[in-house]
């Protein structure tokens, strides 16, 4: 079920058939890099997260699928993440290497930030960052997203930046 689309891409709820995108996203170095998380071992380990994710049940939203329309390529995730032991929601995003530089981050970023002012009502949507991660950083500022505070991110530099709704 699509979510809300562009011209290029659409946003639908992950399902346990994106398992092999998911393992294979979370299985590249590069991609991780800025992010803290640990690669999943097996595509069944990728099936029982996707199996367990409950953000949509619960929050009515989460990290959603990005699939680019011409060829119904799953190109990455993007949503809004509730994090309820600190009251917040937050902007995340994570694509393939073939898909950086082409715009989807932003383009599906934006379309979050929409959706969670517009139809969840959100006040404040707040973007984290490693300090070294430019190209995320970029993004974030792209979609309206400004500078708040520095941060301990995993014992590294991080930054945190926010956008209200208005």
């Amino acid at each position: 079920m699509k979510i809300i689309e562009t011209k290029r891409i659409y946003l639908r709820e992950m399902t346990i058939v994106d398992a092999e995108n998911l393992y294979s996203l979370n299985s590249d170095e590069e991609v991780l890099k800025y992010t803290g998380d640990t690669p999943f071992q097996s595509i069944i380990e990728a099936e029982l997260f996707l199996k367990n994710y409950g953000h949509y049940k619960e929050y009515g939203f989460g990290r959603w699928a990005v699939i680019q329309k011409c060829n119904q390529e799953f190109l990455g995730w993007c949503g809004l993440k509730y994090r309820a032991e600190v009251d917040e929601y937050d902007i995340g995003f994570r694509f393939f290497k073939k898909q950086w530089n082409k715009g989807f981050a932003t383009e599906s970023a934006k379309l979050c930030i929409n959706i969670g002012f517009q139809k969840f009502k959100l006040k404040v949507i707040l973007g984290r960052a490693k300090q070294e991660n430019k190209a995320s950083i970029r993004v974030l500022e792209k979609i309206g997203l400004t500078y708040v505070k520095p941060f301990n991110f995993e014992d590294e530099e991080g930054v945190i930046y926010e956008i209200k709704n208005s």
